[in-house]
């Protein structure tokens, strides 16, 4: 399986624009510029969409790392949060920090626990990067009927 996207920027770095698209159309030109990255501009950045798609693999990860487990949750909310750090050697992506709720019955807190830690060292777009990755997970206990 191969999936695709392509960028295309004009200009300079402070001044230019650019934008981002994905062959299945979901982004199609895609506004991002400096300000967008640096500052607090209209439009995404890069590390707007590593966060989207950690998040996303992360969830999907955890619901089959729990299906091994015979569970199956109800719901996984995971937002990623991504630093951006200037360094010696210049920008680096230094941290990626995933918060996860989820709604899983009759899940043990040291099923979830295993289950989540799997998924983090699992999740492919965990595998991408050098930075540290860290997680805070909690499980709902769901409100009886």
């Amino acid at each position: 399986m191969k999936r695709k996207a392509s960028a295309e920027w004009q200009n300079g770095l402070k001044d230019g624009k650019g934008t981002i698209s994905t062959d299945s159309g979901v982004l199609e030109k895609t506004q991002y510029s400096f300000s967008t990255r640096f500052e607090e501009g209209k439009g995404t950045n890069p590390e707007e969409l590593i966060a989207a798609a950690h998040a996303g693999c992360f969830s999907m990860a955890l619901s089959g790392q729990l299906g091994a487990a015979n569970l199956t949750p109800e719901r996984i909310n995971t937002t990623a949060t991504v630093t951006l750090e200037k360094l010696e050697g210049g920008f680096e992506v230094t941290e990626i920090v995933l918060d996860v709720t989820a709604r899983v019955p009759n899940a043990t807190q040291e099923q979830f626990d295993t289950a989540a830690n799997n998924a983090k060292t699992g999740c492919p777009i965990s595998k991408l990067f050098k930075a540290k990755i860290t997680m805070n997970a909690k499980l709902e206990v769901a409100a009886k009927a």
